[in-house]
């Protein structure tokens, strides 16, 4: 088990930074600031994660158009071999143009409408890694990873209707689950941070709980700890940070640290990503992410 994983579409994001405003219909407004990138999702965290030196194995969904052509070479960039699953014949992946004004962001949309990927595929292409992130279909997929001893991680982000009835049977199955303040405080019903991460020690023998500029709070065996964001970092698009920090968890994990080390890679991964715009933009590699990890090792307060 040497090899981390996940399954997951593929986003490919066009950004158009820097727009005056947004165009009227029938207009055309030009920017001089536009980059092409792979998006969020679980394909952006394996690509953070391969940056960092991880072998890693992106199980999504590619065809013959120029944007898979994109995201493959994106892949390979980052040392990440992607396994495909999918047989049809529309664009498999999902593409989204943003025009990001002053304010605001807009954003136009494509995505695959076949859904139809066989789980034993996935399975198969999963199986033997020593850490997987986990996808909110298929959970027969990673009952069986988990069986077979692979730690399952999930992070699905936030989706309308979310709820505890919803998410029980997904948080059986993973050994941790990355959600930020929002999407804890609507499953447990808790506005504390404290008595949300508590309630979700209930399915998960360590709960952890994403605070936003805040850092992150951790609960296992009755004690808290405060993980501390990293004050250095100066924020210029949070899209993908989430992502990121999946990927710097992973590391931990796939490195066998302390569950607190891990929230602080975590930090540190997605602390960085927010200073550039795009989910996958700006990043450490391995001995950059080590330096800030022993440069931030105060951040970690126990007892909290």
């Amino acid at each position: 088990m040497s090899f981390a994983a996940g399954y997951g579409k593929t986003n490919v994001d066009m950004l158009f930074a820097d727009m005056p405003r947004l165009p009227e219909e029938g207009e055309e407004i030009f920017t001089d600031k536009f980059s092409l990138c792979i998006g969020g999702g679980v394909p952006g965290t394996m690509i953070t994660l391969g940056r960092l030196g991880v072998e890693c194995k992106t199980v999504t969904e590619l065809s013959e158009d120029m944007f898979s052509s994109f995201a493959l070479s994106e892949f390979r960039k980052a040392g990440v071999e992607p396994i495909n699953v999918y047989e049809g014949e529309n664009v498999a992946v999902n593409i989204t143009a943003a025009a990001i004004t002053k304010n605001d962001r807009t954003f136009w949309s494509y995505g695959n409408p076949d859904k139809s990927v066989d789980p034993e595929k996935i399975y198969n292409a999963l199986k033997g890694a020593k850490a997987v992130a986990m996808h909110e279909d298929h959970p027969e997929v990673y009952r069986r990873l988990r069986e077979e001893g692979t730690t399952v991680i999930l992070d699905t982000g936030f989706i309308e209707g979310m709820s505890l009835d919803s998410y029980k049977g997904l948080l059986e199955i993973a050994h941790y689950y990355l959600p930020n303040r929002k999407e804890a405080t609507i499953l447990t019903g808790e506005n504390d941070p404290k008595m949300a991460v508590k309630k979700l020690s209930e399915y998960l023998d360590t709960a952890i709980m994403k605070l936003d500029k805040d850092g992150c709070l951790i609960y296992k065996n009755g004690k808290y700890t405060l993980v501390k964001s990293i004050d250095e970092f100066t924020h210029v698009d949070s899209t993908g940070a989430g992502d990121a920090f999946f990927a710097g968890f992973m590391y931990g994990i796939m490195k066998d640290e302390p569950i607190e080390r891990c929230v602080l890679f975590g930090n540190i991964t997605g602390g960085k990503c927010v200073t550039a715009v795009g989910c996958t933009t700006a990043y450490f590699n391995e001995a950059e992410l080590l330096a800030m990890a022993e440069k931030y090792r105060d951040n970690i307060v126990e007892n909290y």
